[in-house]
């Protein structure tokens, strides 16, 4: 009975340790089920984290690319709207003041300084043919002049620094210039303040001071008795300014045209003063010609049917290599 109780307490001790064997066999199976799942889990996660990661990358390439593009199309119509940059008219505040003034055509820029009470419209015969050269022509209405604002009182000084501020808030480097009496003394006096401001320059009737100026010249006579019937600012300076010492010139390098007609406004010893000034000058005399009809035509005019002073200017740039 020990034996048999014992062999049958073997068995079910036996029986025991099978199933007790077995459990651990489940066990450790659930354990590897665990396991593996985690493993799946992992493997799969990280591998959806990699493509997720991947996807953020590309997003994050495209999202750049789409930013650069919009950037770069951004500058382009800012370049489009920039003044300047296209042919028409605009208006800019530059030194205090707005200056209105005409754009045209491509190539090396030259600006053009018009006469007192004037504006850029008296270049409207010179400008299509300077374009035609291969210039871009800037024309500015001087302040108080044209469609400029409004000032209460007038100083070329004030003037020459307009231009200078209008040139680097349009990014003009060393352009060329062309002024016609009050503005071939605004030329003057910004290249005397900003030396080489201009790769070139040409002037037209302009003064040192108005001690140049012929008082016997019906003109001159006419402004004198304008002057004294009110009181008008702009026809003033002609009388009080510019103040100019002909030996200041002397650092003026680059080359300059200086023209007048026989018939000027501006006393011809006076224009020859300027002249024998610049180190690097020209002069030119137009014989049989005053101060304004051999730069455009007028109604009066019957000498030309063109005016001589586009070829003259266009021949000096080109003999300079501008």
């Amino acid at each position: 009975m020990v034996a048999g109780t014992y062999g049958r307490g073997r068995v079910e001790f036996g029986c025991v340790g099978v199933l007790d064997g077995m459990d651990r066999v489940r066990k450790v199976g659930m354990l590897f089920l665990v396991f593996g799942g985690m493993l799946f889990l992992l493997v799969g996660g990280c591998g959806r984290v990699e493509s997720k990661a991947g996807l953020d990358v590309e997003q994050q390439d495209m999202e750049e690319k789409g930013t650069e593009i919009q950037r770069v199309e951004k500058e382009n119509m800012e370049k489009q709207e920039m003044p300047g940059m296209m042919n028409g008219e605009y208006d800019i505040d530059v030194n205090g003041v707005t200056l209105h003034y005409q754009v045209e055509g491509e190539g090396k820029p030259i600006l053009l300084g018009h006469p007192n009470s004037s504006d850029h419209t008296v270049f409207s015969e010179m400008i299509p043919k300077l374009v035609e050269a291969g210039y871009q022509v800037y024309a500015p209405d001087s302040r108080g002049q044209g469609k400029s604002s409004e000032v209460s009182e007038y100083h070329y000084d004030d003037m020459a620094e307009d231009i200078y501020c209008f040139m680097n808030e349009l990014g003009l480097e060393k352009p060329a210039y062309y002024g016609w009496s009050d503005g071939g003394i605004i030329g003057l006096l910004l290249e005397l303040n900003h030396p080489e401001a201009f790769s070139i320059m040409a002037i037209s009737g302009a003064n040192l001071n108005p001690e140049g100026i012929n008082r016997e010249d019906e003109t001159i006579q006419w402004i004198e008795d304008e002057v004294e019937k009110g009181h008008d600012p702009l026809l003033e300076l002609l009388f009080r300014e510019p103040d100019i010492d002909p030996e200041s010139l002397h650092a003026i390098e680059i080359p300059v045209l200086v023209t007048a007609g026989s018939n000027d406004l501006v006393r011809t010893e006076h224009t020859r003063l300027i002249a024998d000034s610049l180190p690097n000058s020209k002069l030119m005399i137009m014989e049989g010609y005053d101060h304004s009809d051999y730069i455009r035509n007028t109604d009066f005019n019957e000498k030309n049917d063109k005016t001589i002073m586009t070829e003259t200017l266009i021949s000096f740039l080109n003999e300079n290599n501008y």
